[in-house]
Protein backbone atom coordinates (compact mmCIF):
# COMPACT_ATOMS: atom_id res chain seq x y z
CA UNK A 1 0.00 0.00 0.00
CA UNK A 2 2.56 2.43 0.61
CA UNK A 3 4.62 1.48 -2.56
CA UNK A 4 1.32 1.73 -4.07
CA UNK A 5 0.55 5.37 -2.74
CA UNK A 6 3.74 6.70 -3.41
CA UNK A 7 4.00 5.52 -7.07
CA UNK A 8 0.36 7.29 -7.27
CA UNK A 9 1.67 10.55 -5.89
CA UNK A 10 4.84 10.71 -8.03
CA UNK A 11 2.69 10.09 -11.25
CA UNK A 12 0.37 12.82 -10.17
CA UNK A 13 3.41 15.40 -9.54
CA UNK A 14 4.88 14.24 -12.79
CA UNK A 15 1.91 15.13 -15.02
CA UNK A 16 1.45 18.17 -13.03
CA UNK A 17 4.93 19.07 -13.78
CA UNK A 18 4.61 18.34 -17.89
CA UNK A 19 1.26 20.24 -17.83
CA UNK A 20 2.44 23.19 -16.35
CA UNK A 21 5.07 22.96 -18.95
CA UNK A 22 3.14 22.71 -21.28
CA UNK A 23 0.94 25.89 -20.21
CA UNK A 24 3.95 27.79 -19.57
CA UNK A 25 5.40 26.92 -23.12
CA UNK A 26 2.18 28.24 -24.63
CA UNK A 27 1.94 31.26 -22.32
CA UNK A 28 5.66 31.74 -23.61
CA UNK A 29 5.07 31.15 -27.75
CA UNK A 30 1.59 33.16 -27.45
CA UNK A 31 3.75 36.49 -26.47
CA UNK A 32 5.75 36.12 -30.01
CA UNK A 33 3.55 34.65 -32.60
CA UNK A 34 -0.42 35.21 -31.71
CA UNK A 35 -1.95 37.44 -33.91
CA UNK A 36 -3.86 40.39 -32.24
CA UNK A 37 -7.60 39.81 -32.26
CA UNK A 38 -9.40 40.87 -35.43
CA UNK A 39 -12.99 43.27 -35.36
CA UNK A 40 -15.25 40.72 -37.03
CA UNK A 41 -16.85 42.69 -40.32
CA UNK A 42 -20.20 43.26 -40.73
CA UNK A 43 -22.16 41.17 -43.37
CA UNK A 44 -22.53 42.96 -46.24
CA UNK A 45 -26.11 45.63 -46.32
CA UNK A 46 -28.44 45.10 -49.36
CA UNK A 47 -28.83 48.80 -49.50
CA UNK A 48 -25.50 50.13 -49.75
CA UNK A 49 -24.66 47.50 -52.56
CA UNK A 50 -27.23 47.11 -54.42
CA UNK A 51 -29.56 50.11 -54.15
CA UNK A 52 -27.65 52.93 -54.18
CA UNK A 53 -27.87 55.05 -57.66
CA UNK A 54 -24.87 55.40 -60.06
CA UNK A 55 -24.87 58.76 -60.94
CA UNK A 56 -23.67 60.01 -64.66
CA UNK A 57 -21.50 63.01 -65.02
CA UNK A 58 -21.56 63.92 -68.93
CA UNK A 59 -19.40 65.93 -70.40
CA UNK A 60 -20.68 68.57 -72.91
CA UNK A 61 -19.50 70.81 -75.54
CA UNK A 62 -20.14 74.59 -74.56
CA UNK A 63 -20.07 74.72 -78.46
CA UNK A 64 -22.86 72.29 -79.31
CA UNK A 65 -24.55 71.32 -76.22
CA UNK A 66 -23.39 67.21 -77.17
CA UNK A 67 -21.04 64.82 -74.73
CA UNK A 68 -17.15 64.82 -75.81
CA UNK A 69 -14.97 62.88 -73.92
CA UNK A 70 -12.57 66.19 -73.11
CA UNK A 71 -12.75 70.00 -74.04
CA UNK A 72 -9.57 70.16 -76.55
CA UNK A 73 -7.88 73.36 -78.29
CA UNK A 74 -10.27 75.74 -80.52
CA UNK A 75 -9.18 76.17 -83.99
CA UNK A 76 -10.84 79.08 -85.74
CA UNK A 77 -10.75 78.84 -89.76
CA UNK A 78 -11.50 81.39 -92.13
CA UNK A 79 -12.97 80.11 -95.37
CA UNK A 80 -13.99 81.65 -98.68
CA UNK A 81 -17.50 81.35 -99.90
CA UNK A 82 -17.29 82.97 -103.10
CA UNK A 83 -18.44 80.39 -106.15
CA UNK A 84 -14.95 79.36 -107.51
CA UNK A 85 -14.22 78.42 -103.43
CA UNK A 86 -17.04 76.18 -103.32
CA UNK A 87 -17.32 73.08 -102.27
CA UNK A 88 -15.48 73.65 -98.83
CA UNK A 89 -14.07 71.01 -97.06
CA UNK A 90 -14.77 70.22 -93.73
CA UNK A 91 -17.10 72.64 -92.36
CA UNK A 92 -19.84 70.43 -91.55
CA UNK A 93 -17.39 69.11 -89.10
CA UNK A 94 -17.13 72.09 -87.24
CA UNK A 95 -18.84 73.17 -83.67
CA UNK A 96 -20.08 76.92 -85.18
CA UNK A 97 -20.04 78.16 -88.83
CA UNK A 98 -20.26 82.21 -88.54
CA UNK A 99 -21.25 84.16 -91.76
CA UNK A 100 -19.53 87.17 -92.10
CA UNK A 101 -20.50 90.00 -95.03
CA UNK A 102 -17.69 90.93 -96.26
CA UNK A 103 -16.14 93.29 -99.76
CA UNK A 104 -18.71 92.98 -102.89
CA UNK A 105 -21.70 91.88 -101.09
CA UNK A 106 -20.36 88.81 -100.60
CA UNK A 107 -19.90 86.56 -97.51
CA UNK A 108 -17.01 84.60 -95.86
CA UNK A 109 -17.35 82.07 -92.85
CA UNK A 110 -15.70 81.66 -89.80
CA UNK A 111 -15.70 78.19 -88.56
CA UNK A 112 -14.80 77.06 -85.44
CA UNK A 113 -13.39 73.45 -84.40
CA UNK A 114 -12.79 71.64 -81.30
CA UNK A 115 -15.17 68.97 -80.59
CA UNK A 116 -14.37 67.38 -84.19
CA UNK A 117 -11.40 68.27 -86.23
CA UNK A 118 -11.19 66.99 -89.49
CA UNK A 119 -8.04 66.21 -91.58
CA UNK A 120 -8.29 68.66 -93.85
CA UNK A 121 -10.34 72.61 -93.71
CA UNK A 122 -10.62 74.69 -96.88
CA UNK A 123 -10.31 76.92 -98.80
CA UNK A 124 -8.48 79.07 -96.53
CA UNK A 125 -9.01 82.61 -96.94
CA UNK A 126 -7.48 86.23 -95.76
CA UNK A 127 -8.62 87.83 -92.43
CA UNK A 128 -10.65 91.07 -91.85
CA UNK A 129 -10.95 93.56 -88.63
CA UNK A 130 -14.39 92.17 -87.92
CA UNK A 131 -12.81 89.07 -87.35
CA UNK A 132 -10.86 89.78 -84.32
CA UNK A 133 -13.97 91.44 -82.62
CA UNK A 134 -15.60 88.03 -82.83
CA UNK A 135 -12.84 85.97 -81.91
CA UNK A 136 -11.70 87.46 -78.49
CA UNK A 137 -15.04 86.07 -77.03
CA UNK A 138 -12.98 82.26 -77.51
CA UNK A 139 -10.44 83.39 -75.22
CA UNK A 140 -7.26 82.97 -77.75
CA UNK A 141 -8.00 80.72 -80.00
CA UNK A 142 -5.63 79.69 -82.76
CA UNK A 143 -6.55 81.41 -85.76
CA UNK A 144 -5.93 80.19 -89.06
CA UNK A 145 -6.20 82.40 -92.12
CA UNK A 146 -4.33 83.07 -95.20
CA UNK A 147 -3.17 86.64 -94.83
CA UNK A 148 -4.58 90.44 -94.53
CA UNK A 149 -4.35 93.84 -95.98
CA UNK A 150 -0.95 95.23 -95.37
CA UNK A 151 -2.09 97.37 -92.31
CA UNK A 152 -4.29 95.07 -90.83
CA UNK A 153 -1.66 92.40 -91.28
CA UNK A 154 0.49 93.31 -88.18
CA UNK A 155 -2.80 94.00 -86.31
CA UNK A 156 -3.87 90.48 -86.48
CA UNK A 157 -0.57 89.13 -85.67
CA UNK A 158 -0.81 91.20 -82.22
CA UNK A 159 -4.27 90.38 -80.89
CA UNK A 160 -4.99 87.72 -78.29
CA UNK A 161 -4.91 84.79 -80.72
CA UNK A 162 -2.02 81.72 -82.04
CA UNK A 163 -1.07 83.12 -85.00
CA UNK A 164 -1.42 80.43 -87.57
CA UNK A 165 -0.53 82.96 -90.51
CA UNK A 166 0.25 80.83 -93.75
CA UNK A 167 2.75 82.96 -94.62
CA UNK A 168 4.39 81.98 -91.12
CA UNK A 169 3.33 78.04 -90.09
CA UNK A 170 3.39 74.99 -91.67
CA UNK A 171 0.35 72.61 -92.54
CA UNK A 172 -1.04 74.61 -95.24
CA UNK A 173 -0.96 73.17 -99.63
CA UNK A 174 -2.29 73.86 -102.87
CA UNK A 175 -4.73 72.27 -104.75
CA UNK A 176 -4.01 72.26 -108.10
CA UNK A 177 -7.18 71.07 -109.33
CA UNK A 178 -8.51 74.91 -107.96
CA UNK A 179 -7.37 78.16 -109.43
CA UNK A 180 -5.71 80.25 -107.02
CA UNK A 181 -6.26 82.12 -104.71
CA UNK A 182 -9.17 79.59 -103.70
CA UNK A 183 -6.80 76.68 -103.62
CA UNK A 184 -5.30 76.87 -100.33
CA UNK A 185 -5.94 74.00 -97.74
CA UNK A 186 -4.70 73.61 -94.13
CA UNK A 187 -3.88 70.31 -92.45
CA UNK A 188 -5.32 70.87 -88.96
CA UNK A 189 -3.02 68.04 -87.70
CA UNK A 190 0.00 70.09 -88.10
CA UNK A 191 -1.96 73.14 -87.64
CA UNK A 192 -2.69 71.77 -84.27
CA UNK A 193 0.89 70.72 -83.31
CA UNK A 194 1.91 74.82 -84.07
CA UNK A 195 -0.94 75.82 -81.59
CA UNK A 196 -0.38 73.96 -78.04
CA UNK A 197 -1.25 77.52 -76.11
CA UNK A 198 -4.66 77.90 -77.74
CA UNK A 199 -7.67 78.12 -75.46
CA UNK A 200 -10.01 75.19 -75.31
CA UNK A 201 -13.21 75.73 -75.37
CA UNK A 202 -15.33 77.19 -72.51
CA UNK A 203 -18.80 78.83 -72.07
CA UNK A 204 -19.07 81.86 -74.55
CA UNK A 205 -22.94 82.06 -73.53
CA UNK A 206 -24.39 79.19 -75.55
CA UNK A 207 -27.66 77.29 -74.05
CA UNK A 208 -29.01 74.03 -75.09
CA UNK A 209 -32.00 72.16 -73.78
CA UNK A 210 -35.76 72.38 -74.40
CA UNK A 211 -37.19 74.67 -77.08
CA UNK A 212 -39.06 77.61 -75.42
CA UNK A 213 -42.66 77.96 -75.60
CA UNK A 214 -44.44 79.21 -78.44
CA UNK A 215 -42.37 79.80 -81.75
CA UNK A 216 -43.67 79.83 -85.56
CA UNK A 217 -43.63 76.73 -87.78
CA UNK A 218 -41.38 77.61 -90.42
CA UNK A 219 -40.41 75.37 -93.13
CA UNK A 220 -37.73 77.57 -95.07
CA UNK A 221 -36.08 80.99 -94.70
CA UNK A 222 -33.64 82.81 -96.31
CA UNK A 223 -31.19 85.14 -95.35
CA UNK A 224 -29.88 88.38 -98.65
CA UNK A 225 -27.05 90.02 -98.70
CA UNK A 226 -26.02 92.21 -101.60
CA UNK A 227 -24.72 89.76 -103.55
CA UNK A 228 -25.42 86.47 -101.73
CA UNK A 229 -28.20 84.68 -100.75
CA UNK A 230 -28.57 81.77 -98.00
CA UNK A 231 -32.02 79.60 -97.69
CA UNK A 232 -32.74 77.10 -94.69
CA UNK A 233 -34.94 74.81 -95.29
CA UNK A 234 -35.80 72.12 -92.24
CA UNK A 235 -35.66 68.47 -93.11
CA UNK A 236 -38.03 66.71 -90.48
CA UNK A 237 -36.31 63.68 -91.75
CA UNK A 238 -32.75 64.40 -90.81
CA UNK A 239 -34.09 67.12 -88.02
CA UNK A 240 -31.43 69.77 -89.75
CA UNK A 241 -31.59 73.09 -91.77
CA UNK A 242 -30.43 71.75 -94.97
CA UNK A 243 -28.27 75.04 -96.81
CA UNK A 244 -28.79 76.28 -100.21
CA UNK A 245 -26.30 79.39 -101.03
CA UNK A 246 -27.68 81.47 -104.14
CA UNK A 247 -30.52 79.46 -104.96
CA UNK A 248 -28.25 76.03 -105.31
CA UNK A 249 -27.36 73.35 -102.81
CA UNK A 250 -24.46 74.26 -100.19
CA UNK A 251 -22.18 71.14 -100.95
CA UNK A 252 -18.74 70.03 -99.08
CA UNK A 253 -16.59 67.85 -100.99
CA UNK A 254 -17.67 65.22 -98.82
CA UNK A 255 -20.21 64.61 -100.65
CA UNK A 256 -22.68 66.24 -98.09
CA UNK A 257 -25.16 68.91 -97.75
CA UNK A 258 -24.70 71.61 -95.17
CA UNK A 259 -26.67 71.08 -91.99
CA UNK A 260 -26.59 72.56 -89.09
CA UNK A 261 -29.04 72.04 -86.42
CA UNK A 262 -29.41 75.18 -84.90
CA UNK A 263 -29.45 78.24 -87.26
CA UNK A 264 -29.02 81.66 -85.23
CA UNK A 265 -30.05 84.76 -88.13
CA UNK A 266 -27.78 87.87 -85.91
CA UNK A 267 -29.52 91.79 -86.71
CA UNK A 268 -26.68 93.40 -85.78
CA UNK A 269 -25.54 97.14 -86.75
CA UNK A 270 -22.93 96.80 -90.30
CA UNK A 271 -20.48 99.76 -90.72
CA UNK A 272 -17.49 99.72 -92.13
CA UNK A 273 -13.38 98.67 -91.38
CA UNK A 274 -11.13 101.35 -91.13
CA UNK A 275 -9.13 99.42 -93.48
CA UNK A 276 -9.41 99.33 -97.26
CA UNK A 277 -9.72 96.30 -99.78
CA UNK A 278 -8.79 97.23 -103.20
CA UNK A 279 -9.18 101.54 -102.04
CA UNK A 280 -12.54 100.19 -100.23
CA UNK A 281 -13.57 99.91 -96.63
CA UNK A 282 -15.14 96.59 -96.50
CA UNK A 283 -18.05 96.18 -94.05
CA UNK A 284 -17.80 95.50 -90.42
CA UNK A 285 -20.57 93.62 -88.74
CA UNK A 286 -20.41 94.72 -85.15
CA UNK A 287 -20.51 91.37 -82.49
CA UNK A 288 -20.30 93.63 -79.51
CA UNK A 289 -23.32 95.24 -77.71
CA UNK A 290 -27.46 94.01 -78.22
CA UNK A 291 -29.52 93.77 -80.68
CA UNK A 292 -32.50 91.26 -82.45
CA UNK A 293 -31.98 88.06 -83.41
CA UNK A 294 -34.13 84.95 -84.85
CA UNK A 295 -33.15 81.38 -83.72
CA UNK A 296 -34.10 78.91 -86.24
CA UNK A 297 -34.70 75.27 -84.60
CA UNK A 298 -36.85 72.22 -85.00
CA UNK A 299 -38.53 73.49 -87.70
CA UNK A 300 -40.07 76.73 -86.23
CA UNK A 301 -38.41 79.99 -85.74
CA UNK A 302 -38.57 81.98 -82.01
CA UNK A 303 -37.39 85.40 -81.97
CA UNK A 304 -35.48 86.58 -79.15
CA UNK A 305 -32.27 89.26 -78.18
CA UNK A 306 -29.08 89.10 -78.31
CA UNK A 307 -26.13 90.73 -76.07
CA UNK A 308 -22.65 91.15 -75.17
CA UNK A 309 -21.36 93.15 -72.89
CA UNK A 310 -17.49 93.40 -74.26
CA UNK A 311 -15.03 92.03 -76.57
CA UNK A 312 -13.69 89.24 -74.09
CA UNK A 313 -17.41 88.15 -72.84
CA UNK A 314 -19.45 85.81 -74.38
CA UNK A 315 -22.91 86.17 -76.77
CA UNK A 316 -26.09 85.47 -74.74
CA UNK A 317 -29.24 85.10 -76.63
CA UNK A 318 -33.06 85.46 -74.56
CA UNK A 319 -36.14 85.34 -75.56
CA UNK A 320 -38.41 88.32 -75.27
CA UNK A 321 -38.81 88.11 -71.52
CA UNK A 322 -35.38 87.79 -70.59
CA UNK A 323 -35.06 83.65 -70.60
CA UNK A 324 -32.21 81.62 -71.95
CA UNK A 325 -33.13 81.00 -75.36
CA UNK A 326 -31.53 77.34 -76.16
CA UNK A 327 -30.33 76.08 -78.55
CA UNK A 328 -31.04 72.53 -79.84
CA UNK A 329 -27.41 70.29 -79.26
CA UNK A 330 -25.78 69.66 -82.58
CA UNK A 331 -24.05 72.26 -85.32
CA UNK A 332 -24.60 76.11 -84.89
CA UNK A 333 -24.31 78.57 -87.49
CA UNK A 334 -24.69 82.35 -86.70
CA UNK A 335 -25.70 84.48 -89.56
CA UNK A 336 -24.51 88.26 -88.93
CA UNK A 337 -26.70 90.04 -91.05
CA UNK A 338 -28.00 93.95 -91.21
CA UNK A 339 -31.51 95.05 -90.44
CA UNK A 340 -34.04 92.52 -90.27
CA UNK A 341 -33.46 91.28 -93.86
CA UNK A 342 -34.95 87.51 -93.58
CA UNK A 343 -37.39 86.46 -95.87
CA UNK A 344 -40.20 83.75 -94.43
CA UNK A 345 -41.79 80.72 -96.22
CA UNK A 346 -44.82 79.81 -94.75
CA UNK A 347 -45.11 76.63 -96.57
CA UNK A 348 -46.90 73.17 -94.73
CA UNK A 349 -44.52 70.48 -93.59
Amino acid sequence: MRWIRGHFLATAAAVIVVAGCALAGVLLAGRHTAAPPRRPRPAPSVSTTTLTPVVSHRLLSPFTGEPVKSLRRILAVKIDNIVYARPQTGINSADIVYVFPVEGGLTRFMAIFSSHIPPVIGPVRSARQEDLGLLHQFGRPAFAFSGAQPELLPVVERSHIVDLYAGRVNGYFRDDSRIAPYNLFAESRVLLSEARRATRAHNIGFRFGPAPAGGRRERSMTVTYPSAAYTFRWSAHRKRWLVWIDGRRAMTTEGQQMDPVTVVIQYTTVSTSVFRELGLRPPYAETVGHGTALVLRNGRAYRGKWSRAGRYHGTYFTTASGTPLNFAPGQVWVVLTAGNKASYHNESQ
